[in-house]
């Protein structure tokens, strides 16, 4: 007669890592049989979770206890995926204002102040002056996320792709960033207990702007490229003095575009 199996009373548990349903299987003294009847009898997945494998220890003759446990492959679980935020913002120095309000002259500028095209900290005249500038808050938004691997999908050839990814922006939309808002600050993981690896990767965006106007001259500007302004000494008639003024607005591309699809996010 062949081994059968029941499921005990009162025999099931389970928690975020695992699930365990225990069965008796009565009719054999063969530890394989014993397995093998409640591996037929028990169900293929519980709670979201694959079975595993199927623990047996003989309670007494042709009695057994056995244990059917379910997990996801490495001990990973479909929610132990991990995301976090700031939008503190970031600092950039910028030499141009978006307009300038108000001024008003002194000193030997009887009529008017000079006027600078927006330029901001302007100090000396002719050849002896400069464009110092200031410090600004500017929106970014910094977040992380935390992903658990299979051992398996953690070889070599992934983690290069980390490392070329690492300093490069998004070449399509990425986590609601339209390309070039996103760019990727790298990866850091360490192999679990369980066998898998849980990996943080971070990411800083910036958003893409048009129609940028400085001092009359529009261009458009995504996240992480960057703008500069050319300046030229150039008579300013009314105090009749040489004053520092933008001639020339500058996009530069200093970031790779990356495909953030290897990632594996």
């Amino acid at each position: 007669m062949p081994a059968t199996a029941a499921e005990k009373y009162r025999g099931r548990s389970l928690d975020k890592e695992s699930a365990e349903i225990v069965w008796v299987a009565k009719g054999t003294n063969s530890d394989t049989s014993a397995r093998t009847a409640v591996e037929t009898a028990t169900p293929s997945t519980y709670d979201g979770k694959p079975l595993d494998h199927v623990k047996v220890e003989q309670e007494a003759d042709e009695v057994w206890y056995c244990t059917a446990v379910y997990q996801i492959p490495g001990g990973a679980t479909v929610d132990e995926s991990t995301f976090s935020f700031d939008t503190g913002g970031g600092t950039q120095h910028i030499t141009q204002s978006k307009s300038t309000v108000d001024s008003a002259g002194g000193g030997l500028y009887t009529a008017a102040a000079p006027a600078f095209g927006g330029a901001i900290g302007v100090s000396g005249t002719g050849i002896n002056s400069s464009v110092e500038g200031c410090d600004i808050v500017v929106p970014v938004y910094n977040f992380s996320e935390t992903h658990i691997f299979d051992n398996a999908d953690v070889d070599t050839a992934y983690k290069s792709a980390l490392f070329q990814l690492t300093g490069t922006v998004n070449d399509a939309t990425f986590r609601e960033c339209a390309a070039g808002e996103c760019l990727f600050l790298g990866a850091s993981g360490s192999k679990r207990g369980t066998g898998d690896w849980e990996i943080t990767f971070r990411f800083s965006a910036s958003p893409n702007k048009t129609a940028i106007n400085i001092d009359g001259m529009e261009v458009d500007k995504k996240g992480w490229e960057y703008l500069w302004v050319y300046y030229e000494d150039q008579l300013d008639e009314t105090a009749n003095i040489m004053v520092k003024k933008p001639i020339g607005v500058y996009v530069e591309k200093v970031y790779d575009d990356g495909d953030f699809g290897g990632l594996g996010l």
